[in-house]
């Protein structure tokens, strides 16, 4: 029975940003003893061009890297999929950089026409990967440990960076680069957009997936994370507040039970918070735990 929820596509938010009121400090905590300290940062790096629009990215590096290669993790924005980009994720890539991770904030087309219709919004961050992938030389990129953070809409698209190949692999350059990651966290994600929705988003996402669910089910399925759960997924981490009140956290359980059943490699970590970890406890433990995940699964095997 589909439910009046899912409303992050009517009420976008935005990803990890320092609360107001509140000291950047408190929401980025101090890296451990030895780590990176802050370095370079390149701005609106274009990695490709689609339907006439230019794609960029930001790049933070750590500093003391000693000339090493590090691994790197892609920041994909929230906005239900129509609005806001990578500057929302700023801070959280300064923490991570800080971490000792190179840290990349992406943009991608938002949805405004039928030209901009899913699955351009994963094939713009999947060309972001292997375009990091390809410049991994310049920028002191690991590119054998690649991850992927996203929050709200962008995190279903880090979901399922993890969890699929090269949708369009129609650019030359860039083809023998792969677009799937090492890791991948999922905080306040939609995993299933066959369950859960009202009248609004119903007719939203026909829209935005460019068919109706009565006669294309499987194109609302394909965008799904859950329907591509499989063992050789890439390790995830599920971060969902327990009073999100935009999607609900019954999509992340789901999620975790299905990759748990397949034998996949997953974390699931419940906040005492709302979709957007407003409060600066949750708010500073989703960045402990998504740098100690990251750690775990991409720098200690680096």
């Amino acid at each position: 029975m589909r439910k009046n929820i899912l409303a992050f596509v009517v009420l976008v938010a935005v990803a990890i940003q320092p609360l107001r009121g509140q000291q950047a400090t408190s929401a980025r905590p101090a890296p451990a003893a030895g780590a990176a300290s802050p370095g370079p940062i390149y701005s609106n790096i274009t990695y490709g061009v689609a339907g006439g629009e230019t794609l960029l990215l930001d790049i933070f590096e750590p500093t003391n890297n000693n000339g090493q290669p590090r691994p790197a993790v892609v920041l994909v924005h929230g906005g239900g999929w129509t609005s806001f980009d990578k500057s929302t994720m700023r801070p959280l890539a300064q923490f991570l950089a800080l971490a000792g991770f190179v840290a990349v904030t992406v943009d991608y087309r938002l949805f405004h026409d039928d030209a901009t219709r899913w699955p351009v919004q994963l094939d713009d961050v999947q060309r972001a990967v292997r375009w990091v992938r390809a410049n991994s030389a310049k920028y002191n990129v690991d590119p054998e440990h690649v991850g992927a953070y996203g929050h709200s809409a962008g995190a279903q698209i880090a979901a399922l960076l993890g969890m699929m190949e090269t949708r369009d692999n129609s650019d030359a350059a860039l083809a023998k680069y792969s677009s799937k990651v090492q890791a991948a966290v999922d905080a306040s994600g939609p995993t299933d957009f066959t369950k859960d929705t009202n009248d609004d988003t119903t007719k939203f996402l026909s829209s935005f997936l460019g068919a109706d669910f009565a006669t294309h089910p499987e194109v609302w399925r394909e965008a799904s994370p859950l329907f591509h759960v499989s063992k050789s997924n890439a390790p995830i981490l599920i971060i969902h507040g327990t009073h999100d009140e935009m999607v609900p956290i019954s999509q992340a359980e789901e999620l975790n039970d299905a990759l748990t059943k397949a034998g996949a490699t997953v974390i699931f970590l419940r906040l005492d918070s709302d979709h957007m970890f407003r409060e600066p406890g949750p708010h500073r433990q989703l960045a402990l735990e998504t740098q100690a995940f990251l750690d775990r699964y991409l720098a200690t095997a680096h």
